[in-house]
């Protein structure tokens, strides 16, 4: 396994620039996942780092090598994609080998590593099937497998679990996870879906129109977003985001309801306009606040309800089971540890000295 690093590398096609200045340290063997919305470069930066997209300016280092000129077979690296691109005609066996047979590698020394590697993904009894004759699941393992035989510094993924049903890409990314555990490989992982980054990763990278909006461990993200993108990209349910100013020892809303604040304020927080931030799961039943009910969504364990709060839609996420209508008023509280505060005018958070 090796570190990678990502210095201030830029991407153009023509005249557009799609990368503006991506810089990204990953530590040996670190799962890090590349998150964000469609279109906002990650796939791009992932292609970049192993080597089928060109580099327009900047540095990517594999160790301590800058691998900018080299092609993709000589970055020791091995890449997973969306789609599991198997060859039809090719038994497993014969997949997850075929890049080492390209390479002349003994048919013995082939064996000798898709067993161990068929073991780790549950494939052993497998192994003479053609993909055909597999589940999504399956095929995706085949295609890791694929990636692990070859015994490379970094693994690439490539959003691989988008062809997968809900289900099967909870159990996946577990099986990942605990791939990466046993192998230890330094891992890049691309994703839109936020949950995937949040329960992945050692790291996340927060990318938005070629961007990085942030970087950190995905605790660190929940809690303490740098600004109001990442506050309502992490997250599901989003944050909620009301706006409005501070009056007095409250922050008014756009419509004049009084909602509570931290009772340490952030520094320039009296300045100008605000936007208000307050997850789901910070708001409770009971007090002095009404929401006026617009959906109430039962899942169980839990029950969210959308409605409007403070001139703002609002979905709050409480562990009773509510029974109220659309069009019902029903009273909440907020704690207000879990406030956050925005500039509205940047986006960013504000946070008090010391």
């Amino acid at each position: 396994m090796a570190s990678v690093t990502i210095d201030d590398v830029r991407k153009s096609f023509g005249q557009v620039e799609v990368l503006h200045g991506v810089s990204v340290a990953i530590d040996e063997g670190e799962f890090v996942v590349l998150v964000g919305p469609s279109g906002c470069g990650k796939s791009t930066l992932l292609r970049m780092l192993a080597g089928l997209e060109n580099i327009t300016s900047g540095r990517i280092l594999i160790g301590d090598k800058v691998v900018n000129k080299l092609p993709p077979k000589e970055r020791d690296i091995a890449m997973v994609f969306q789609n599991y691109a198997l060859y039809p005609h090719l038994t497993v066996a014969e997949n997850m080998g075929f890049s080492l047979k390209l390479n002349g590698v003994s048919k013995a020394e082939i064996s000798e590593r898709v067993k161990p590697a068929a073991e780790i993904l549950g494939l052993a009894n497998l192994l003479d099937r053609y993909p055909r004759q597999l589940s999504g699941g399956q095929r995706q393992r085949v295609a890791m497998g694929r990636a692990i035989v070859r015994d490379p510094q970094v693994f690439l993924f490539d959003e691989p679990l988008s062809n997968l049903d809900a289900k099967l890409r909870v159990s996946m990314r577990t099986e990942i996870k605990n791939l990466h555990n046993r192998l230890t490989t330094t891992t890049v992982y691309v994703t839109h879906d936020q949950i995937e980054a949040m329960t992945m990763a050692d790291k996340i990278v927060v990318m938005n129109d070629g961007r990085v909006e942030q970087i950190g461990a995905p605790l660190d993200l929940y809690d303490n977003p740098a600004n109001l993108f990442v506050a309502g990209f992490i997250g599901s349910p989003a944050m909620n985001m009301i706006q409005g100013a501070l009056a007095g020892a409250s922050f008014a809303a756009s419509d004049g309801q009084a909602l509570p604040v931290p009772s340490r304020l952030p520094d320039g927080a009296a300045a100008g306009p605000l936007v208000y931030g307050i997850r789901p799961e910070g708001i409770a039943l009971g007090g002095d606040i009404p929401l006026t009910v617009e959906v109430t969504e039962p899942t169980g364990s839990e029950t969210y309800v959308a409605g409007q709060m403070g001139g703002a839609p609002v979905t709050c996420v409480f562990r009773e089971r509510v029974a109220a209508k659309p069009g019902e008023v029903i009273n909440i509280s907020i704690d207000p540890g879990a406030v956050h505060l925005f500039d509205a005018a940047s986006g960013t958070r504000l946070t008090a000295a010391g």
